[in-house]
């Protein structure tokens, strides 16, 4: 049985990926490094941005979609679509919080499987993403020494991450907590069922007296 209390922390969890998430999104540092030509450059999922300049150039354009060995723009372009279906989740995700939060026992005992199932989509959605960086970056020819994965990066490997596991542990409440309650009534019914049996023990024992008289 998963409680309020376990609902609220999922909830402060998942508000806090959800604005890594976004972040990501906004942040154009996915990967940096250093080139030649324009000095330190940094990667974001729909723009690139020189230090030397502070400016920034829509990304990827059809210029950098030349001789395109490992389909990188069409890679890099799902990345970008991939995170934004994240964050549509994740707010989806939210409003599921609230509603079983504000709803009543049997709201929070049945709701833990949508809620864990809209957790663990935007974990793979997102874990999707980071692995197909992770492969641009470790095999794109553009990406050689002095570049390192950034900032944007680490926020949505963090943001997957916790969410992978406010799912499990959302999981693991619903199975191994007791149902809401159950302690309180337990007790009631065993002292009820005491005071029955000490009344029909008395009368029997009335009755058995009368019958040896």
């Amino acid at each position: 049985m998963t409680r309020r209390i376990v609902y609220s922390l999922g909830l402060l969890l998942a508000t806090a990926c959800t604005a890594m998430t976004l972040a990501s999104i906004i942040i154009p540092k996915w990967i940096t490094g250093s080139s030649d030509s324009r000095g330190e450059q940094s990667y974001g999922l729909h723009k690139r941005c020189f230090s030397s300049t502070g400016s920034c150039d829509p990304f990827p354009q059809k210029r950098d979609c030349r001789d395109d060995k490992w389909g990188f723009c069409s890679m890099w372009r799902t990345v970008g679509f991939l995170m934004s279906l994240a964050v549509v989740v994740e707010l989806c995700t939210l409003v599921a919080f609230v509603v079983i939060i504000a709803g009543g026992v049997q709201r929070r005992s049945a709701g833990w499987k949508l809620q864990c199932s809209l957790l663990l989509f935007s974990s793979f959605i997102q874990c999707i993403g980071m692995a197909i960086v992770s492969f641009l970056f470790s095999h794109d020819e553009k990406f050689s020494s002095g570049w390192y994965l950034d900032s944007s990066w680490t926020l949505c490997t963090v943001s997957w991450t916790l969410l992978f596991l406010t799912g499990l542990g959302i999981t693991a409440s619903a199975l191994s907590l007791p149902e809401e309650g159950d302690y309180e009534l337990i007790p009631d019914r065993f002292y009820g069922t005491e005071v029955e049996e000490d009344q029909l023990r008395s009368r029997v024992n009335s009755w058995m007296n009368d019958s040896d008289e």
